[in-house]
């Protein structure tokens, strides 16, 4: 099986890629479009600005192949905020497949929301197996609200989605390959979808 990480501008990508390693599973991380599109599975991580990235995106052409790709995608942390419509992250224009608009972080609570927080609400393959009311690792100034396409949930002064899935696209707000066993859970379960 084939694993891509989709190269581009974006932080914490070799992050992705030795939480693979220490699951024994091989990926390789690349910005060539044949190769990610024969890919069995494609992740799409990042830390970042959301419109710089878009920009990225866009001047490479793989902002119009991430939505021509059919396998299993999962996008974590940026990579789930720029499959949204678009950021009030200087209002970035994204790749639109979650139809709603990421919003930032307000009123009383420390920005950004750093470190563990409960997940609840899971209703997915991606997340069989792992606990109601499971910690994960969390770094984000910027959250997707609640949605139809929500598969769980978080809290942070709001409460957010901490993952969704729309068809063949599936996205976590919090880190995996930072997340202990319940993020090595959640990796291995994206690998056999």
């Amino acid at each position: 099986m084939k694993t891509v990480i989709i190269k581009y501008n974006a932080g914490n990508i070799r992050s992705v890629d030795f939480a693979l390693k220490r699951l024994n599973m091989e990926s390789e991380i690349t910005d060539d479009h044949e190769k990610i599109r024969r890919a069995d599975k494609v992740i799409f991580p990042g830390v970042g600005e959301a419109k710089s990235t878009m920009d990225h995106l866009r001047s490479q052409g793989l902002d119009r192949l991430i939505l021509q790709l059919k396998q299993p995608v999962l996008g974590i942390c940026l990579g789930m905020q720029l499959m949204c419509d678009e950021s009030e992250e200087r209002n970035a224009s994204c790749l639109g497949i979650v139809p709603v608009r990421v919003r930032r972080f307000g009123g009383p609570v420390k920005v950004p929301h750093m470190g563990w927080s409960r997940i609840t609400g899971l209703r997915s393959p991606l997340l069989e197996g792992v606990p109601e009311g499971s910690y994960v690792y969390f770094v984000h100034s910027y959250y997707v609200p609640d949605n139809q396409y929500s598969i769980a949930t978080s809290s942070h002064g709001v409460s957010f989605s901490a993952a969704v899935q729309r068809e063949h696209f599936y996205a976590v707000q919090f880190h995996p390959e930072k997340s202990g066993r319940t993020g090595e859970r959640i990796l291995k379960n994206f690998l056999s979808l």
